[in-house]
């Protein structure tokens, strides 16, 4: 009989319920989360006042809990909405340092432009008086049609620069000749003339070479900005999935329903579950950085002795220069015109000009370059820093958000919250990236569908990698389009009342996203924990902050 009581006992020790962490026979009270569940503005009815059993749990362990259907369903959303937010908030950050670095520079590039103009003006109206006051339409053409170049306008800035130097031959050879009578269709025979005659000496060719490959590489710097900003922007936006939101509730609000509420994440644990969730994100990394990269070797382009300083400033004293060899040389240009053209009769004004001009041009025109500060020299500094900065980014989301602020570090292995209790946690840490989530354990993914809008970004990216590429070689290339997806209200380059006021520049979209291929299900693909670091956490510190205020 001793026996068989002694057997009945330890039979009910075995089958008795456990409650909570400590596993007492009492169930304990769930004022904790009821304070923490009602403080996140959810109502208290329904809420249990002590642990139930957990059977009806979807996604956290079904032990015994304080959390019903209901709530588990709503701390979900929540866990979702937040996460989404913080995200956003982290893109936000990182366009707010782009539309930063877009506003200088346009700034600066407009701003020498329009003192460009002015030099002009002044040194003209003193050295060539009338000819220039009877002319000026010519180079204020100039300077617009470089204005809506560099703005992004459908213009040839090869064809605007024969153009020019076209129309100043016209003028110059009319004014050169008053004494004649010459009529349009012969001036437009002088204007064929300008490649044999070279009437400006090597300066138009010189001029082209430097001002096509100073402002191709202006316009296709600052629009690398544009589309860095607008794809973190729709990054940004892209929703979570499904299966990212059931691992994000598991880890951040499950402690909470099975009265662990100061559990903090393993580490490894929370590394995989952010891994998981933003495994799209991570394989812009690539892409990311090889457009950085470009637009740094971009940047030192435009710096320098050769720089848009010293092309755009000294325009007024190239096109002078040029104007004076010619001048110089006029019994000459005439000659060869008059042979080419035919020769004009008589029947214009008495006096040709050419005296005043050429006492005028006794007097040197003023050279501007020297007057320039050094704001180019720090404008690229920066630029480059926060470009270097932000290369790591879409692979530094998931280290940033687990960080040691979020989750707990190393020496407390065995307490930290590993998705069903306080322990350790095993599984190894996945690679970066979508193909790397094949055995995740944490989260769901079937690498087979990518996310279609990141794959449009990456391509967005390469498109424009090769245009910045084309721009350290000099050649043009033409960013207008009228595409409704990249030229929306949403522009990449604006952070709330951040929106430039200027023509917006925008990149057409010219291949179909490319799906990439991913190993066969049965390769693993290992990966440190460790994550480096770099200061691309200041991009990231708003989005850890509201994570702590949680």
């Amino acid at each position: 009989m001793d026996s068989f009581i002694i057997a009945a006992l330890a039979l009910c020790s075995l089958t008795a319920p456990t409650y909570g962490d400590k596993g007492t026979s009492k169930a304990r009270s769930c004022s904790d989360i009821r304070q923490f569940y009602g403080g996140k503005g959810f109502a208290l009815d329904g809420v249990p006042q002590s642990e139930i059993s957990g059977e009806h749990l979807r996604i956290c362990p079904q032990g015994y809990t304080c959390c019903t259907s209901d709530m588990e369903d709503n701390l979900a959303m929540l866990c979702r909405r937040e996460m989404e937010g913080l995200l956003k908030d982290a893109g936000r950050s990182l366009q707010t340092s782009f539309v930063g670095q877009y506003k200088a520079f346009d700034g600066y590039f407009l701003e020498l432009l329009n003192q460009s103009t002015i030099n002009l003006q002044e040194t003209f109206t003193t050295t060539w008086g009338s000819l220039y006051a009877q002319n000026s339409q010519v180079f204020t053409d100039l300077y617009t049609d470089l204005r809506h170049y560099y703005r992004g306008s459908n213009v040839n800035l090869e064809e605007v620069l024969n153009d020019f130097w076209a129309r100043l031959l016209e003028k110059l050879f009319y004014q050169a000749n008053k004494q004649y009578f010459i009529g349009e269709d012969y001036l437009e025979c002088v204007s064929k003339q300008i490649e044999t005659l070279r009437p400006f000496g090597d300066t138009p060719r010189s001029m082209k070479m430097m001002v096509t490959r100073t402002f191709v590489a202006a316009r296709s710097f600052v629009q690398g900005l544009v589309i860095s900003g607008e794809v973190v922007r729709k990054v940004s936006q892209v929703p979570l999935s499904q299966e990212c939101m059931r691992a994000m509730m598991r880890m951040t609000y499950c402690p909470h329903c099975r009265g662990m509420a100061s559990a903090r994440p393993c580490a490894n644990y929370c590394s995989n579950v952010m891994k998981g969730c933003l495994a799209n994100q991570a394989d812009l990394n690539t892409e990311w950085r090889h457009l950085a990269e470009t637009m740094m070797q971009v940047a030192f382009r435009l710096n320098g002795p050769s720089g848009v300083d010293s092309v755009v400033l000294s325009l007024p004293s190239r096109i002078s220069e040029a104007m004076f060899t010619m001048m110089e040389n006029i019994d000459t240009v005439n000659s060869k015109l008059f042979q080419a053209c035919g020769n004009l009769r008589e029947g214009g004004t008495s006096s040709t000009g050419v005296d005043e001009v050429m006492k005028r041009l006794q007097v040197a025109v003023e050279d501007k370059v020297a007057t320039s500060s050094n704001r180019i020299d720090q404008l690229v500094s920066d630029v480059t820093v926060r470009l270097r900065d932000m290369q790591p980014y879409w692979v530094s989301l998931p280290s940033v958000l687990c960080s040691d602020r979020v989750a707990t570090g190393t020496g407390a292995e065995e307490k930290c919250w590993n998705g069903m209790s306080r322990a350790r946690y095993l599984p190894e840490v996945m690679g970066n990236g979508l193909a790397s989530q094949i055995n995740n354990p944490e989260v769901e993914i079937d690498i087979t569908k990518p996310d279609m809008t990141i794959r449009q970004q990456i391509m967005q990216l390469k498109i424009m990698t090769h245009r910045l590429k084309n721009a350290l070689n000099g050649q043009d290339v033409d960013f207008q389009d009228t595409s409704d997806d990249v030229s929306g209200s949403g522009s990449g380059m604006c952070a709330d009342d951040m929106c430039s006021r200027g023509p917006r520049l925008v990149v057409p979209v010219t291949e179909r996203p490319i799906v990439y291929q991913y190993p066969p299900e049965n390769k693993k693909v290992k990966a440190s924990a460790k994550q480096n670091l770099p200061s691309v956490t200041t991009y990231l510190l708003p989005l850890l902050i509201l994570l702590l205020r949680r």
